[in-house]
């Protein structure tokens, strides 16, 4: 019983930067409709530029707002220079797929040319080891666990008390309507893509603290994890995908206790596939996003 509290515990740490990233994730692909498989490579580019800023001697919190901000940025002009244009020319959704996923493969090989292949580490940033209900936690991991918690309060009230929040809720549910309805769906687009960029990453970030050692993989590896969270909640649900990121969590961890760690990414894999298999739409799928709407 303590081993399963304790990878409980950890199953909550792991589940909070899943759902930075899978709330990210989806909230991209509910406004555009691209499943942008970047992402992965956004989150190791977010993991050394904080590298580099840490190098410099900065704070390492300070360190993942400015890394959050940038890659909230590069999110924007990956869509406005290279998906908005090949969308506008009437690109399949398919084939931006494979656009997507060339452009990860491209950004994960710049990241290699600049930083080497070798493993990186943030230094020992985890702080003092932290025991409550059973659980042994460092303050690092509860840091972040506040952190996504506090990130995903702020969200849940812009999607819900702002004009911005119903205009991205609008322009999801159909963005002809909403832009014949005098919102500008373009400028929507754009700070959605921002906000997700933004969480990718603090993701990023967040999981090199986390796992202490990492290289130019950390993020595509951790894009499979963190589609299974997304599916499981509803692709395109950010409520959903908050959800999902936990159980992902906690269901990997107690896996990887009972089981052999090496296979926690076949874990988050079976639940995708299982999802997909049973209810491709997730728990939270398009019947509950319209009752949210009309709400």
């Amino acid at each position: 019983m303590h081993l399963l509290i304790e990878a409980i515990g950890f199953g909550v740490a792991s589940g909070a930067v899943l759902a930075l990233g899978a709330v990210g994730f989806t909230l991209q692909f509910g406004i555009s409709n691209v499943l942008n498989l970047t992402y992965g490579s956004l989150m190791s580019l977010a993991a050394f530029l904080a590298l580099f800023m840490i190098n410099l001697g900065w704070n390492v919190w300070l360190t993942m707002a400015i890394g959050g901000l940038l890659i909230g940025i590069a999110s924007v002009a990956l869509n406005r220079g290279l998906l908005a244009p090949l969308i506008g020319r009437g690109m399949q959704r398919t084939s931006l797929i494979i656009v997507t996923a060339s452009a990860g493969i491209v950004l994960q090989y710049v990241i290699v040319a600049v930083a080497g292949p070798s493993t990186q580490s943030y230094g020992n940033l985890q702080g003092a080891t932290l025991h409550f209900l059973g659980w042994t936690l460092t303050t690092g991991q509860v840091v972040i666990i506040l952190l996504t918690v506090a990130l995903m309060a702020c969200l849940h009230l812009i999607l819900t008390r702002t004009q911005l929040g119903r205009a991205m809720r609008a322009t999801s549910a159909n963005r002809t309507l909403a832009r014949s309805c005098g919102i500008p769906t373009s400028r929507v687009s754009d700070i959605a893509w921002f906000l997700s960029g933004v969480l990718c990453g603090l993701a990023g970030i967040a999981l090199a603290i986390t796992i202490e050692s990492f290289d130019f993989t950390i993020g595509p590896i951790f894009l499979v994890p963190m589609i299974a969270a997304a599916v499981l909640g509803g692709v395109g649900q950010p409520y959903g995908a908050m959800v999902g990121g936990l159980v992902v969590g906690v269901v990997s961890q107690v896996s990887a206790a009972y089981w052999d760690p090496a296979y926690e990414n076949v874990v988050a894999l079976a639940i995708l596939i299982i999802m997909l298999l049973v209810r491709p739409r997730g728990l939270f799928g398009a019947n509950w996003s319209s009752r949210k709407l009309l709400a």
